[in-house]
């Protein structure tokens, strides 16, 4: 059976390439203050609890994520390679969003909005950061018009929502979503099409005449995973893979 990346039921959707954001700083939002000491009688706040507040969790799940999905891991690799290396505390910030989106890759400062208002648990943190990461590397390595061209929008949303694990089959089956023939095409396709009409005012015939057009070639663009990463296993096995072919090319 197919697995998400980090397992674990889907959340909202991962989050899309451009978000409005309440601000235009960088990094993080600054801590809230400590809470005033409790009055007479009152418990004191455990140390566990007080360490996985909301503002807390976030930084602390990204971190575990950036250091042991494989997903995540390949993808750190690959901008690495590319000359896009990622600096965790510049390239990342955890911030509270509106509605129900769960990050965002700010294609005008190159970083990648972490929604701590919305992201669960550690196995949505993984499928966020893949999901971005992935509209990143695209960044990174082409000249995508995230603003004026849909078709260059659609291409990335195409490629997120196979890659990232997003169209898992475990995600599909919480989404009460069922279907054996092609039935990953499809999920990839509706959740390009969700992800576009999430940031574009446009209607939906139009969003989905961008991802038809240009769904074949970027549905088997696999950069830089190699394949299509169904579980963390064929996640692990494309890093390696990925590893030894850059160790060839460095060795010609």
């Amino acid at each position: 059976m197919a697995g998400a990346p980090g397992g674990g039921g889907p959340g909202p959707a991962a989050g899309e390439p451009l978000l409005q954001r309440r601000d235009s700083g960088q990094g993080s939002p600054e801590p809230p203050p400590p809470p005033p000491p409790p009055e007479h009688g009152q418990p004191r706040q455990g140390f566990l609890s007080s360490l996985f507040t909301r503002d807390q969790s976030c930084p602390l799940m990204l971190l575990k994520t950036l250091e042991t999905n494989p997903y995540v891991k390949l993808l750190l690799d690959a901008m690495k390679h590319s000359g896009c290396a990622v600096d965790p505390g510049r390239h990342f910030s955890c911030e509270d969003c509106d509605g129900n989106v769960s990050g965002g890759f700010d294609a005008s400062t190159s970083q990648i909005v972490l929604c701590q208002n919305n992201i669960r648990n550690e196995a949505h943190m993984s499928r966020v950061v893949t999901h971005e990461l992935i509209h990143a590397f695209d960044h990174c390595r082409a000249h995508v018009h995230w603003f004026t061209n849909v078709r260059h929008l659609a291409c990335s949303e195409i490629r997120a929502a196979s890659l990232s694990g997003d169209c898992s089959l475990v995600n599909e089956i919480f989404r009460l979503h069922f279907g054996l023939k092609q039935h990953h095409q499809t999920c990839v396709r509706d959740r390009a099409v969700l992800s576009i009409l999430a940031v574009r005012n446009i209607s939906r015939e139009e969003a989905q005449k961008a991802v038809d057009e240009v769904f074949e070639s970027c549905f088997n663009d696999h950069e830089p995973f190699g394949r299509i990463p169904h579980t963390k296993t064929y996640a692990r096995y494309a890093h390696r893979d990925f590893r030894n072919r850059d160790r060839y090319y460095s060795n010609i």
